[in-house]
């Protein structure tokens, strides 16, 4: 796929001397002005920007606060067109996040240089960060199934209970609850960050996670630490290779999936919208594949038994509009 360049000066002649150096190797869009190119910002992400700093009412500095204070755009290389040669001006740039400075009048084949060598590092660096994403994300969906398989009785929880979280989030989308925060959210990818929801029970005693009875109050409480245990392992995860949107959706539903909408669930007691809505999918997931299935301690479940229980725990246990929602696909057949 051909590179984006974005070139933003208010020169004419600047917009079609970096045009024609570049055009041959790269889908060129000229822009007088920054104003002019944030609309198509919204919909086409250049892979890197050359700015021109001295512009009528919106400058390039003022360009360059407003590209990085957006997440969307904050990655983009940014290269400076500048007639400046103060060191102020050069200092200013490189702490806001400028990765270079050509001069003008600038030469063609200097300028075509300058930045086939940053859209070349900025791509093996993306390249570079999604391999280690991968191998970070690989080794924790190994971490999970190891917890999953001490107890043998609960088969393919991890893999049920995914697929039924994209079900939800897509059948949320389609009806448009709680719209404006799912709306920018990967399905897929929250679908596998629930997988560590509880990744703390590596701590939790055989002889309790595997009893075939009714757990005392005090084995009931030990096994309630397996949720404070699986946010430390994230955090801890966190602390040695840094945050990452998979650590950040995983650790909120290993935190939140036990909390419940009358505000009696735990650890913190949260109740209603205060609920995270990861954790509130994720909640009526976890409980609809437990009781559907067979375990040491119970027989599975009928799809209508298991829809009865859910209905009457709504308001209480679960979000009563995920709940609707969770009716609705079952009678479409999930």
């Amino acid at each position: 796929m051909t590179k984006k360049v974005f070139v933003i000066d208010d020169n004419v002649s600047n917009l079609t001397m970096a045009k024609d150096a570049l055009k041959s190797y790269y889908t060129v869009m000229t822009f007088s002005s920054s104003k002019m190119a944030i609309a198509p910002l919204s919909k086409i992400k250049p892979d890197i920007i050359l700015l021109d700093i001295e512009m009528p009412e919106m400058d390039g500095f003022e360009m360059l606060q407003y590209l990085k204070s957006d997440e969307s755009f904050r990655e983009i290389p940014i290269i400076f067109l500048t007639s400046r040669a103060d060191h102020k001006t050069e200092i200013d740039a490189l702490k806001m996040g400028v990765v270079d400075f050509i001069t003008k009048p600038f030469n063609p084949a200097i300028l075509l240089n300058r930045v086939k060598h940053h859209v070349d590092i900025n791509g093996l660096i993306q390249e570079r960060a999604a391999l280690l994403f991968r191998a970070q994300h690989d080794l924790i969906f190994v971490m999970a199934d190891m917890v999953e398989n001490r107890d043998e009785s609960t088969g393919d929880h991890l893999g049920r209970t995914s697929r039924l979280i994209k079900t939800l989030l897509d059948a949320m989308l389609e009806k448009r609850l709680y719209y404006d925060r799912i709306k920018d959210w990967d399905f897929n990818l929250l679908a596998e960050c629930s997988v560590l929801h509880d990744v703390g029970k590596i701590n939790t005693p055989d002889y309790i996670l595997k009893k075939p009875g009714k757990l005392t109050d005090e084995e009931y409480n030990m096994m309630k630490e397996h949720v404070m245990a699986g946010v430390n392992i994230i955090n801890k995860v966190v602390e040695r290779s840094g945050e990452n949107i998979f650590l950040h959706h995983s650790r909120i539903f290993a935190m939140s999936h036990h909390e419940k909408w009358n505000g009696t669930g735990y650890p913190q007691g949260l109740s209603g919208d205060d609920i995270p809505l990861q954790g509130r999918i994720m909640a009526i997931a976890d409980v609809y594949d437990a009781l559907i299935s067979e375990r040491v301690y119970k027989k599975a479940f009928t799809i209508e038994e298991t829809m009865n229980i859910i209905t009457s725990e709504k308001g209480k246990h679960f979000d009563p509009n995920i709940v609707d929602i969770l009716c609705e696909i079952q009678a479409e057949g999930i």
